[in-house]
């Protein structure tokens, strides 16, 4: 077996299932799950139209490029929404579709990580697992760039040893991140690029809920975007990725894609060719109308939008909670231990919050997960509003 198999961590979900283990929740009320980033609304009717219309694809091999014209709305999207110059994405060289960002996130590591070279991956913390696992997996260590209040949940790039950028070979980001909401501005994405080119490091842009925001005329920023207002034209060791699972609330369609640098793609596409996760033809087919609409997304943020002012009406009074720019989770403190704050909401008021820590790692700098929760806001505005209820409740009995 893979000896680097032994060195990942139970996934949170695992530890999660085993903390609510012999407990009996309240049977008169209802559970509400609040820990799992996995999108409610209902898809968009006219993309599950098209996947139905072409299932008859099914009976065809799709290829690991994906169909031109999937490559081609991707690139027309990226275009639109980060301002990029009409034709700077080639959808013949800067684009390959994904399973989805987690299958995209893994593999990636898999082909752009040299072992031989004693390598570091660095990532933020706390961070969605998959990043660490990928660095396991593919012979490196970790390194963990604690994101807290202080630094307004950034990575902050400066108190990072010298000695540790010379071994760096990947680094992920995620903006807006997941699970603090906190969204990387242009000039901290322009610091992480001019890091990139002294290190000679490639930065992968984990940006699955680049469409999940509150401020309407603040859209986040991407990787892609601060290359072309730098000049870094042929997007020299970025890569960005991007899924319709947020976005478009199709988390079961399993459709992405990861865009930039062209000579890092071929290689990537090389690898995904042995790997065989190409997307099936109507996934293909149907993915191309959800990048080209705009209107599902619009108004998938409007309800996320209403979700966090009712939420936030209710638990603002006594959590020491904030709103996030973006994503859509909430990241506040907890009263006491994290662990026992979800292991107690459980069992008095039947729902399911993340304990903080099984997002995070323990640093010399401590661990930033420590007495937080992730609270996810992915249940109807209903459910959500009688969610916060339920946590006031128990907060307002300690």
């Amino acid at each position: 077996m893979n000896p680097d198999l032994e060195k990942l961590f139970p996934y949170p979900f695992e530890r999660l299932a085993k903390l609510k283990e012999g407990v009996t929740p309240p049977a008169h009320l209802k559970h509400i799950a609040m820990s799992i980033g996995e999108p409610k609304h209902a898809p968009p009717e006219f993309v599950l139209q098209k996947l139905r219309e072409n299932l008859q694809g099914l009976g065809a091999y799709p290829m690991a490029k994906g169909l031109p014209e999937l490559r081609e709305a991707i690139a027309r999207w990226l275009t639109r929404r980060f301002k990029l110059k009409p034709g700077r994405v080639d959808p013949d060289k800067h684009v390959l579709p994904v399973s989805g960002t987690r299958e995209g996130l893994f593999a990636f590591a898999q082909t752009v990580v040299d072992r031989a070279k004693r390598p570091l991956v660095l990532m933020p913390n706390p961070f969605y697992q998959i990043y660490e696992g990928a660095a396991f997996l593919a012979g490196a260590e970790p390194y963990f760039l604690n994101t807290v209040a202080k630094h307004g949940f950034l990575l902050d790039l400066d108190a990072v040893p010298d000695k540790v950028w010379q071994r760096c070979q990947l680094l992920y980001i995620c903006t807006p991140g997941n699970p603090t909401g906190a969204v990387m501005n242009g000039a901290h994405l322009k610091r992480v690029l001019e890091l990139a080119e002294r290190y000679d490091f490639i930065v992968a842009s984990d940006e699955c809920y680049a469409e999940i925001y509150l401020d309407e005329a603040k859209p986040p920023p991407g990787l892609l975007q601060v290359c072309e207002e730098t000049g870094r034209h042929d997007f020299r060791r970025c890569v960005a990725f991007h899924s319709l699972s947020k976005r478009s609330s199709l988390p079961g369609l399993r459709s992405g894609f990861v865009a930039g640098d062209a000579a890092v793609l071929a290689k990537f596409l090389q690898y995904r060719t042995y790997h065989g996760c190409a997307l099936p033809m109507p996934v293909q087919i149907a993915s191309v109308r959800a990048w080209d609409d705009e209107h599902h997304v619009v108004e998938n943020r409007r309800l996320y939008q209403q979700k966090f002012q009712a939420v936030m009406e209710i638990l603002g009074p006594v959590m020491d909670v904030h709103y996030p720019p973006a994503a859509f989770y909430l990241w506040p403190e907890t009263p006491v231990d994290d662990e026992r704050f979800a292991k107690e909401l459980y069992a008095e008021q039947n729902l399911t919050v993340l304990p903080g820590s099984y997002l995070s790692r323990l640093t010399s700098s401590g661990d930033p997960g420590k007495n937080r929760v992730r609270i996810s806001l992915v249940a109807s505005v209903a459910e959500c509003a009688e969610a916060a209820q339920r946590i006031r409740s128990y907060v307002e009995s300690l």
